[in-house]
């Protein structure tokens, strides 16, 4: 059978905004405020961050009024940080709240607007309410288009937003256009080797290394690396990302001791721009992990997953998602060891996590599902496995669609039990199924 990892690379798609700037009004130590929020945020230091910045809220209240843009803006960043905690709920209150604000100050077709639908939708995006998410990218990219013209960046930002929601559910067919429309607009208004160019470049070349279009990614994926590293220096943290990309391109094809001295170097970068307990450097960790799982040196691998583990339960929560992908990856290893008592309890609690902070039928619940059944079906416990298999395919099926390449594995997984019972018409019809969905993805 086949395990689902989560594979962390770095964050590719242009999802939020460029922070609004407004007329002054909440007053000076609103702004201190504001920008010690910032500063805390890049650090990682998150739960600070969430105290200064309620601060900061009640001085905007305090100074101008409920429904001042400062009030929004305010509200809109407590959001931020609710969602980087995981915690969607909370976060959910305040971007609407901001919304709201925004809409009645300003307008419905304000930019600002726009700015205040991208992060709702990239709030469901997370959760994995692609339905939900989808109208509002589509509203936020008309806002922009009608208010700042069709060849503004902006208007750049939502087509890649939009994009990045295909993308996820595998319709890459709908990404590629929109991927490479952001991409003239950005070298159109910006110039050939902005940074926002790299960013456009990463995300059509990932789309293009999930196709296995190979050839097509690799010179997106170098030139991204070169405009960041001409534009912004060797050692600044969107290096690192292209760094970790082109190194993850290279991963996947095998081609290891390419991989391995760009993801230490991005490594590097993030430990020094950072600190060694961010969670971007948790995320290079798990990757350089997986490089090192990969050619079967698990000893490295082990050491660090589980720092990459102590980092993220440190600073996010012992319930945040990136602890789950953390224990996932961690389980992963020890099944491919056999060591199988160990691998359970993790792959256990990484479910737990996630249908808790994600709900039952986030595609990430299924990957966390298919992994338990893997490790039930690798030790023959069949019965156990089998119904956690049809739960991840019925997951995976109403989030992602009937063709996603992830619904194509999971019937794989469980043809592969029918065959290991017996039920070999059955598994064919699966297998059958299967093969179509890869089919469509060459």
């Amino acid at each position: 059978m086949k395990y689902m990892l989560t594979i962390t690379t770095s964050l590719l798609i242009l999802l939020m905004p460029r922070p609004p700037v407004f007329a002054q009004g909440a007053g000076i130590e609103w702004e201190i405020l504001t920008q010690e929020v910032k500063d805390l945020y890049h650090a990682g230091k998150y739960d600070r961050a969430v105290v200064v910045a309620k601060k900061a809220l009640e001085v905007a209240e305090k100074n101008v009024g409920p429904n001042h843009a400062d009030v929004a803006t305010s509200s809109n960043n407590i959001g931020m940080l609710y969602t980087t905690q995981g915690q969607y709920a909370q976060a959910e209150r305040f971007y609407k709240r901001a919304l709201v604000i925004y809409e009645k100050t300003l307008g419905s077709d304000h930019p600002n607007v726009a700015a205040s639908l991208n992060n709702i939708a990239e709030l469901y995006r997370t959760q994995g309410q692609y339905a939900h998410a989808e109208p509002l990218c589509r509203r936020a990219l008309a806002i922009r288009e009608k208010a700042l013209g069709p060849d503004h960046p902006d208007v750049a930002a939502s087509l890649n937003n939009l994009a990045g929601l295909y993308d996820i559910q595998g319709q890459y067919a709908q990404a590629e256009p929109l991927y490479r429309h952001a991409l003239a607009i950005m070298e159109k208004a910006l110039g050939p080797d902005h940074p926002d160019v790299s960013t456009s470049l990463n995300n059509l070349a990932f789309i293009y290394d999930m196709q296995g279009r190979y050839a097509q990614a690799e010179p997106l994926y170098k030139r991204a690396l070169a405009i960041t590293e001409k534009a912004l220096g060797p050692n600044h943290l969107d290096v690192g990302t292209s760094l970790n990309n082109v190194a993850g391109f290279h991963r996947i094809q095998g081609q290891y001791a390419q991989a391995e001295p760009l993801y230490k170097r991005a490594l590097a970068i993030r430990e020094k721009s950072l600190g060694p307990d961010h969670p971007l450097v948790a995320m290079s960790l798990n990757n350089l992990a997986l490089l090192y799982k990969d050619q079967g040196q698990n000893a490295h691998a082990e050491r660090l997953y589980n720092r990459a583990l102590a980092i993220t339960e440190k600073v996010l929560g012992l319930d945040h998602p990136d602890v789950a992908t953390s224990l996932n990856n961690l389980a992963g290893l020890y099944t491919t060891q056999g060591q199988y008592a160990q691998a359970e309890p993790l792959y256990k609690r990484s479910l737990a996590i996630r249908e808790k902070a994600l709900g039952a039928d986030h595609p990430d619940v299924a990957m966390s599902l298919n992994n338990l059944g893997g490790l039930w079906h690798t030790q023959g416990q069949y019965a156990r496995a089998e119904p956690l298999y049809k739960r991840a395919l019925a997951v995976l099926e109403k989030a992602l669609g009937q063709d996603h390449p992830d619904v194509g594995m999971c019937l794989e997984n469980l043809a592969a039990l029918y065959r290991a019972t017996k039920r070999d018409e059955e598994a064919e019809t699966l297998e059958q199924r299967a093969g179509r969905i890869r089919a469509t993805q060459r």
